[in-house]
């Protein structure tokens, strides 16, 4: 539909989800796709909210949901995960990083543009989950929130399969050292996920880190997709290559999981 195009991870044991790219919307100008339009479903971007309303339309409709069914959180870079049970009231807080439901037939969104989307699965207890995890939300402590929240409705982490999507790779993103100190400060070994780069400056491990923190805390499964939101402009939005060319602004991608009925 739309020329649509989502990447999917077998480590989630057949749920039904997608890490959607930016194929396949109807943005255009920076937030446009190739050759279509570009599938931005950033609200907070400066994109024509009716296209990014027609995008997310569209990814309601390629996971099979209405779109009162397809629930976006106000990402902070936090460490709050929300338990939902139904389309959101209209007075909703929904200022967190991570959702979980038990509930058939809510697709779970989270938005990124470097950051790491981090979805879950436990098919035992028929329960699943979403998280956006930048290095804020990840050092933090979103994806342990994400497995306790889905352990309160019965979830079990041996049994949970989790699976990071497109986001910015080592070779891609460079720091500085207070960057690197406060990973490491508290944490030594977390320097394992730093390397020299081209300008002397270390280069950040985002999904590596994020692996660690998902196999340290139990999961019965981990895995990134390998693909890079900064490499491959043809298929994903990136904040920093925005920056870097200074462009302004960004689209956002989106990555939604939902439960079967």
């Amino acid at each position: 539909m739309h020329g649509i195009e989502t990447l999917t991870a077998p480590e989630l044991g057949g749920a039904r989800h997608g890490f959607f790219t930016r194929r396949g919307g109807a943005s255009g100008g920076i937030y446009g796709g190739t050759p279509a339009g570009g599938l931005n479903a950033g609200a907070g971007s400066d994109d024509e909210p009716a296209a990014v309303a027609e995008n997310k339309a569209r990814i309601a409709r390629a996971m099979g949901v209405a779109p009162e069914r397809l629930l976006f959180l106000h990402q902070v870079h936090s460490d709050r995960a929300l338990a939902v049970s139904g389309p959101w009231a209209e007075d909703a807080d929904r200022r967190a990083d991570a959702m979980v439901a038990a509930e058939p037939g809510l697709a779970l969104a989270v938005l990124s543009a470097d950051c790491a989307p981090v979805l879950f699965h436990d098919p035992q207890a028929r329960v699943v989950g979403a998280a956006h995890a930048g290095w804020r939300g990840a050092l933090g402590g979103v994806l342990e929130a994400t497995l306790e929240a889905m352990e309160r409705l019965g979830a079990a982490r041996s049994r949970i399969r989790a699976a990071i999507g497109p986001c910015i790779s080592q070779a891609a993103y460079e720091v500085g050292p207070e960057f690197f100190e406060t990973f490491t400060l508290d944490d030594p070994e977390a320097e394992r996920f730093f390397a020299g780069g081209p300008n002397g400056r270390p280069m950040f491990d985002l999904p590596g880190y994020a692996l660690r923190r998902l196999r340290e805390a139990g999961v019965a499964e981990a895995a990134w997709t390998g693909h890079c939101t900064y490499r491959d402009e043809g298929r994903f939005y990136s904040n920093r290559r925005a920056v870097h060319r200074a462009e302004g602004d960004y689209g956002r991608l989106a990555s939604v999981i939902v439960l079967e009925g």
